[in-house]
């Protein structure tokens, strides 16, 4: 298995597992995982990767929180 430096957003709770965690993977991949199963890990790009962020800072995503 893959070693990767997780990093989890300061605004995530430490201890209650409620966080999305993301690291640099191979090739200038972008791996995420949940934190309550971080066996299960999701492959993106930074394009792909900054859409999505540039969706939730405009509040694409706010009717689903």
């Amino acid at each position: 298995m893959t070693e990767y430096a997780w990093r989890k957003s300061s605004f995530s709770q430490a201890n209650d597992g409620n966080c999305i965690e993301l690291a640099r993977g191979a090739g200038g991949a972008i791996v995420l995982r949940e934190s309550d199963d971080p066996s299960v890990i999701v492959t993106s790009d930074r394009a792909k990767l900054s859409a999505f962020i540039a969706g939730v800072k405009a509040g694409e995503f706010d009717d689903l929180i």
